[in-house]
């Protein structure tokens, strides 16, 4: 779980998260928030104990750093992304869980365009340029993906910490995917509903990521660094 200024809904995410029984280990990195939000996280740690691993950077560097250290962390069998703030529920993790524990999958996304689960109605603009990146992405790794920008996205533990990651900021979501069909990876797709904030309310992203992001489609699925080879469980 990346935070960075979260002190709002930190808490009840991570209350939520421990709520759910297939939920082993939170590791939760704060990318040096101003805010509150080590403190509530500390406390939190405290209360829950080994359940709670906090990691604090020393300085701010983005949400793609915070999930490399959080996923060299990680111990358990699966790995799921989780936002720090409430567009996400984790409700909905044993649906992302099942296509890996049933030995389907070695990647899990949830996407928001899929089905008919709920989603608040925001930004037109957001969910075009989403569409865009995604198709672009496509183009590329000739998946058939539908929304490669989504926070849930479940991996295999030893296949995740076996891809070397680069971004620092939200590339690493077009370079996870890359990387993920350059190995040949077995990717599910499954609906999620979706909350989405508003920038009063805390939402980040903005359109110079959505620049990188069209980058990085074309820096990791053109590179020569040579692919891992995402080996199947026995």
């Amino acid at each position: 779980m990346p935070a960075y200024n979260e002190e709002a809904t930190i808490a009840e995410v991570v209350e939520t998260v421990l709520a759910q029984p297939m939920v082993t280990e939170l590791i939760v990195v704060d990318d040096c928030s101003r805010d509150r939000t080590a403190e509530i996280v500390t406390a939190l740690a405290e209360r829950h104990g080994e359940r709670v691993r906090f990691i604090r950077h020393p300085e701010n560097r983005g949400k793609g750093a915070a999930l490399r250290t959080a996923i060299a962390e990680a111990t358990a069998e699966a790995v799921i992304i989780q936002d720090a703030d409430l567009e996400y529920d984790p409700v909905e993790y044993r649906r992302l869980l099942r296509p890996i524990a049933n030995g389907k999958a070695d990647a899990v996304y949830g996407s928001r365009f899929l089905g008919s689960n709920g989603h608040r109605v925001l930004y037109f603009w957001h969910a075009l340029g989403n569409r865009f990146i995604t198709l672009c992405s496509n183009m590329f790794t000739n998946l058939n993906l539908t929304d490669i920008e989504t926070c849930y996205k479940v991996f295999r533990r030893e296949l995740i910490q076996s891809i070397p990651l680069r971004e620092e900021r939200f590339g690493i979501e077009p370079e996870i995917t890359a990387k993920l069909a350059r190995a040949r990876a077995r990717i599910y797709e499954v609906p999620i509903s979706y909350h989405g904030r508003t920038y009063e309310e805390g939402k980040k992203i903005g359109w110079r990521d959505g620049f990188r992001a069209l980058w990085c489609i074309l820096k990791y699925n053109l590179s020569p660094e040579k692919p891992v080879t995402a080996a199947r469980p026995e």
